[in-house]
């Protein structure tokens, strides 16, 4: 290498023919050059087509200011067991920041060429109403969308006006497509677009009704954030700094309703991507099976002294109970997703869960129980219960929980509890002195047990039991018992 180059130059793009864009999306994030991105560039390596991808920023400039340097080119690291892996990943075109020209995006927008918007700017970018699933018209990205459409700030009123443009101009409506890990995310976004329609224009909303597509969709891969340890560990590896790499596990999944405009999409379905005709399924396998058992491996985990997810499933204990809880009491409750092999889903979950490249924290996904637990595991218990079957081990993850918000650990030592409801949980545990005082306590919380299940006496008796049974063996003894 000459004199006074940099050890590691910065990575460059290939003189490849960029693709001509065919995709706009919004959001331009660490899980979407994970995922979004790398199936795209695949798909079109597999099966051609023109669908290069716009992406855009809704707020900061930081994203485009690590991989315009780079001509939008980035690497895409697979965290393996046996080591990390490195694709660079060339679809996207460009980058804008759309504070700094609203109109550029529009246009980009409501250029004929592109067939899909795509999105993942988080829940709250959808500015929609949970309880609901309405739009937060008094928002204020909202309200000032309405009245400056031509200078939006939230990706609701970029979508809308985009597609105004595009029906002014004679132009057919691109698909919208939404990523978010939200339930029935594509009826959702097409709630709030038509309420923001409507506001703004009845005859756009009748437009958009008619002809544009808003396809639901389950994505799932785990994307660590980069850090600068991962950006230094790529160029000691690969000889180039790339400021906007992405590190993920092996794993992803993306299941998409084909429901397109015109039938245009990429042929994601090549590269694995499963096309159905109904998402929810999916979305409760996840859920159930994902969501719930993370939950349960956090809160005993972490009572058993497991910092990771991948340490507390090397211990044989909690890996047998995790498959029993599958096998008994979770894929029981399940519908049979459009050619999902459920016992095969939930094998290949351990296998995630016992990779040790990827540092998934029990703390972590402890978080925010108190919002969690009845989509993650009450939703389950309570189909058991009308069914007849055991809880047993879902009994045990809730005790588990409960043990965890009390806040002090099987040593001793405090637990940093991070929950909306801490205050009032750590309360209602400290109100009594005896486990199954404890668990009525716990129990009595509205904002976490509805009436009906909080007074199931089957439930309330299998907690207790399971409660008991911690506080005074501890939780791998508790879980070693479920085996």
């Amino acid at each position: 290498m000459e004199a006074g180059l940099p050890a590691n130059p910065t990575l460059t793009r290939s003189n490849a023919p960029r693709p001509k864009v065919g995709i706009v999306h919004l959001g331009p994030g660490a899980f979407f050059r994970a995922f979004n991105a790398p199936f795209t560039a695949e798909a079109m390596a597999q099966s051609g087509g023109d669908w290069g991808i716009l992406t855009v920023s809704l707020r900061s400039p930081d994203i485009r200011d690590k991989l315009k340097p780079q001509g939008c080119a980035y690497t895409s690291v697979t965290l393996a067991p046996d080591g990390a892996k490195y694709a660079v990943v060339e679809v996207i075109d460009d980058i804008l920041v759309a504070p700094e020209n609203p109109r550029a995006v529009l246009d980009r927008m409501s250029d004929p060429a592109v067939k899909i918007v795509s999105l993942t700017v988080t829940e709250k970018g959808y500015c929609y109403n949970p309880a609901t699933g309405g739009l937060l018209l008094d928002h204020p990205d909202i309200a000032h969308d309405l009245a400056h459409p031509d200078a939006p700030k939230s990706a609701i009123g970029y979508i809308v006006q985009a597609l105004n443009l595009r029906r002014l101009a004679g132009t057919a409506p691109f698909t919208v497509m939404p990523c978010d890990n939200l339930p029935n995310n594509g009826p959702l976004t097409r709630a709030v677009v038509l309420d923001f329609a409507h506001a703004f224009d009845p005859d756009l909303a009748d437009w958009i009704a008619m002809h544009c597509r808003f396809p639901a969709t389950m994505v799932d891969r785990i994307t660590p954030a980069t850090t600068q340890a991962d950006i230094d560990a790529l160029a000691a590896a690969q000889g180039y700094v790339d400021n906007a790499c992405v590190m993920h596990e092996p794993f992803r999944q993306w299941v998409i309703a084909d429901d397109f405009v015109n039938g245009d999409r990429p042929d994601w379905g090549a590269v694995g991507a499963q096309l159905v005709s109904d998402v929810e399924p999916f979305e409760l396998m996840k859920l159930r099976c994902l969501n719930g058992t993370h939950s349960t491996l956090a809160y005993l985990g972490y009572l058993a002294g497991y910092e990771t997810i991948s340490e507390t499933v090397a211990d044989t204990a909690f890996a047998q109970f995790i498959n029993g809880l599958w096998a008994n009491e979770i894929i029981p409750t399940l519908p049979q997703p459009e050619g999902e092999d459920l016992p095969r889903y939930a094998a290949n979950l351990l296998t995630r869960y016992q990779n040790p490249a990827i540092r998934h924290r029990t703390w972590q996904i402890a978080m925010d129980g108190s919002q969690k637990l009845p989509q993650r595991l009450l939703g389950t218990v309570a189909d058991n219960l009308t069914a007849g079957r055991d809880i047993a081990g879902l009994a045990l993850a809730v005790a588990g929980w409960m043990r965890y918000v009390g806040g002090v650990d099987e040593n001793g030592a405090p637990i940093d509890v991070k929950d909306p409801l801490a205050a009032q949980l750590r309360a209602a545990y400290d109100s009594a002195e005896k486990p199954d005082g404890k668990v009525a306590a716990l129990l009595a919380m509205r904002d976490v047990f509805t009436a009906d299940l909080a007074e199931n006496p089957i439930f309330r008796a299998a907690v207790t039991v399971a409660f008991t049974q911690i506080s005074t063996t501890g939780a791998r003894a508790a879980v070693t018992g479920m085996i």
